[in-house]
């Protein structure tokens, strides 16, 4: 965070202090002028450099550096409190900001619906599946990626590479991307092998290095020889499961420099691609869509390129396996299934497409995963 993100937040807190400031004529009241084009906020929970979500979206948003009549200003380690309130406020009050990414998964409820209502000229585009047309602002909205395919390409590479039939998930909160994602690990797993299970343990943070480490170490003791994780920074999680001799399949972004020994594969987001988007429909002065679903096919979510511990039968399996992904219509969810403790979830001949928006409030985990939601 830099001198100047601290100043604007602190600046928002008094508008007396800001006209004796004089930053501005009147008490943040009328955006500054602008040249041509657009300034696109993004606003990131953590560091940029945490080799997980934060950078991935790091990495989208620079892909906008390159647009001519964009200019792009950033602000990392906010809160998920009216901190990033305060953030949105000083990207449109003295950025001039007409469109803003809050990137975290917590900013939505209640500041991001705050803020928009706030300001209805500007954009405000939520990462995740909380908006909803029925109750929220027209100027808000979300965009999220289909990476459960890519959980369950982890899981096939996991499924080969693993010795002891069971393999590990370091998981921050039992929502339903996460739950997802989980879920997805392991069924990928099991079209390798049945028999393979998959114990989840949940820190309850999205970034909380002692119990992220505990955590892994905690499944390898289990018996779990690959391990894999949906937390903001997955860093901690790569190294000391690497450093225990456990394989990683790694997610957001690419932690093979980490392990590259015992990287398997990754689920990485590619942002770049929703960004460019919305940058280019902002400058065409085109509406921009309230609501934006993509996967491997679209361009929106990415592998990692395959390591040495994935053997030769994991290679053609996982390779197919993406090729008939991008083809589309491949259902990773699909009865007969059942959940954890027994229940019905997809009968048989039933299948989910990527698309399906019930998966967008999973609130269970599969049979074969062991570990509770509550």
């Amino acid at each position: 965070m830099t001198d100047a993100s601290i100043s604007r937040r602190r600046l928002l807190q008094s508008s007396v202090a800001g006209a004796a400031l004089g930053v501005i004529g009147a008490p943040f009241t009328a955006r500054p002028a602008r040249a041509a084009g657009a300034t696109v906020g993004f606003i990131y929970v953590g560091p940029k450099d945490d080799f997980g979500y934060n950078q991935a979206h790091a990495e989208g948003a620079n892909a906008l550096r390159g647009i001519e009549g964009i200019q792009l200003v950033e602000e990392e380690n906010v809160p998920e409190s009216v901190d990033v309130q305060k953030t949105m406020e000083s990207m449109v009050n003295l950025d001039g900001a007409s469109l803003i990414f809050p990137t975290s998964f917590g900013y939505f409820d209640p500041h991001v619906i705050a803020v928009a209502k706030k300001f209805p000229d500007v954009q405000f585009r939520h990462c995740g599946g909380l908006w909803d047309k029925a109750k929220h602002p027209m100027n808000a909205g979300s965009y999220f990626g289909y990476i459960n395919f890519g959980q369950y390409l982890n899981g096939v590479a996991a499924g080969h590479a693993t010795k002891s039939k069971k393999i590990g998930f370091v998981a921050a909160k039992p929502i339903p991307q996460v739950l997802l994602n989980v879920n997805a690990f392991l069924l990928g797993a099991r079209s390798v092998d049945p028999s393979i299970t998959c114990q989840v343990i949940f820190t309850g943070e999205w970034s909380l290095a002692v119990k992220e480490a505990e955590a892994t170490n905690a499944l390898i003791d289990q018996g779990a020889d690959v391990i894999t994780c949906h937390v903001d920074g997955p860093k901690v999680v790569t190294q000391t499961a690497a450093g225990r001799g456990a394989f990683v399949c790694g997610y957001h972004a690419s932690q093979a420099p980490l392990a590259p020994e015992k990287y398997l594969t990754g689920a990485e987001w590619n942002w770049a691609t929703v960004y460019t988007m919305y940058a280019k429909h902002l400058l065409a002065g085109e509406p921009l869509p309230n609501f934006t679903r993509g996967g491997i096919a679209d361009g929106f979510v990415k592998m990692s390129p395959l390591g040495p511990g994935v053997p030769d039968a994991g290679r053609k399996q996982f390779e197919a396996t993406l090729d008939e992904i991008k083809k589309g219509g491949f259902s990773v969810f699909k009865g007969p299934l059942k959940d954890n403790k027994g229940n019905e979830v997809a009968a048989a001949g039933k299948a989910f497409p990527e698309t399906a928006i019930e998966l967008e409030s999973m609130n269970y985990l599969v049979d074969g995963v062991r570990g509770s939601t509550s």
